[in-house]
Order: structure tokens, then sequence, then C-alpha cells
């Protein structure tokens, strides 16, 4: 027998929430949710169990689940196109720089147009910042260079309210919305592979992210998210 209307509205809703999101807001929003659209990668059981067993290897966690996400990170696509990096993390082959199962993938990719497109739920963990992906969301811009993302208005006003809302939804304090080039001074780094532990990219190494970080907190104001504590940087040698 067919739902009644309020049924099937209240189903659509539930079903939007699961696939948008997934797991447990820290708090009630108070930053409005920026404009998203779903368009997502393939996420298979293969892929689920491919995440759980890189998990398990390098955090000691079994599991493909991204449980109350602590860190936001921003990353590059080195790339010109929203396609391209789509495609890149489209397939669950082993990448090319660490050979390694699952592929690649991101949460978020943010266009050129400052269009966002979320490509995983944010209940499922992403390989995107080694160390940091059982505790991370991953954030892509198109672009090819820091500069080119940072001097885009379009694509910041974007990013920033992307990177408010995740803040509020999650309680995740300014001191961790990080870029990958920081990966390894982060306080929630951890990763079993002695080789691994100071492997990172240069993508938005320190400077550009104090730009980042100023250019937020006054979203963060005019939305009402706490700033929280200020960053705490762990030296690690690397």
């Amino acid at each position: 027998m067919p739902l009644p209307p309020l049924a099937r509205f209240v189903v659509a809703v539930a079903l939007a929430g699961l696939l948008a999101g997934g797991a447990a807001a820290a708090k009630g929003n108070e930053a409005p949710q920026p404009e998203i659209v779903w368009k997502p990668i393939p996420f298979p059981q293969k892929r689920l169990a491919d995440t759980a067993a890189y998990a398990k290897r390098h955090y000691g966690l079994d599991t493909w689940r991204l449980e109350r996400p602590r860190v936001i990170v921003q990353h590059y696509t080195a790339s010109s196109t929203f396609s391209s990096a789509y495609w890149s993390f489209h397939s669950n082959a082993p990448d090319r720089e660490l050979g390694e199962t699952p592929g690649i993938c991101t949460h978020f990719v943010i266009d050129r147009d400052g269009t966002i497109y979320q490509l995983v739920r944010l209940a499922i963990m992403c390989r995107h910042t080694v160390g940091l992906n059982w505790t991370a969301i991953g954030v892509e811009h198109v672009g090819t260079s820091d500069d080119q993302v940072l001097e885009n208005a379009a694509q910041m006003r974007a990013s920033l309210a992307l990177a408010a809302w995740l803040m509020d939804r999650y309680g995740i304090s300014l001191g961790n919305v990080i870029g990958h080039n920081e990966s390894v001074t982060s306080p929630y780094h951890r990763e079993a592979y002695r080789g691994w532990r100071c492997q990172t990219h240069a993508d938005f190494p320190r400077e550009a992210m104090d730009v980042y970080r100023a250019r937020l907190r006054p979203v963060l104001a005019r939305e009402g998210v706490p700033v929280g504590p200020p960053p705490r940087r762990v030296d690690r040698g690397c």
C-alpha cells in the first residue's frame, strides 16, 4: 500500500540525512549548511572492507566508519577540472604513490566556480591524509596551487562556509582545521607504519592555512560558531 504524503516526506528527509551525513552531530547546528551537490563515488562492500583493513593496519581500528571526526584537512587537487579529480577518486585501485587499497578519496571537492560536491558520506572513513584518515574529513579544492585557491573568491566563500558548517556540526575547533602539509604536527596524527610517520604532501602548508584560518574567523563570529582552543602542534622531528 502506498505511503501517505506525510510519511513519504519523513522518509525522504531521513534518507537525505543518511546520504549527506551519517555520523552523529555533536551539537545543534547554528551555521547554515551550504548548498551541496551529492555526487557519490562507488563505495561497495569491497571498498568498505578494504577501508576497514587499512584502518586496522595503520590505526589499530577494525572499522570503516568515521566516528566523531576531530579534524578537517584542506587539500588542492593538482588538477584543473572537477571531472579529473572525481575520476581519480572513483576507482578502488591501489594508489600510485603508496601502493595500498582502498583507493584514495575525499568527502568533498570544491570546484573553481564554488560548487561543493560531496563524494562520500561523512560516516565513512576516506583515505586522503596519512595518519589522520581515522578522524579527519577531507576537503579538496580544484586547483594547482595554494595561491590559486586562496585567490579564487567564489571557491573561498564556498570553502569557508563548508568549514564553518562542519566545525559547528561536529564541534571541531579552528586549530584543527589544517592543511595537508600540517598533518604530521596534528595532535591527532597516528601511524603504525614507521616509514609513513613523516609522510605528508606540500598542499596547504602553515603559511597558507594561517591566511585561510584568518579568513574563517569572521565567518565563525557571524554564525556564532565557537573558535575553540588555539592550535596545539606536535613536533615529531619530521
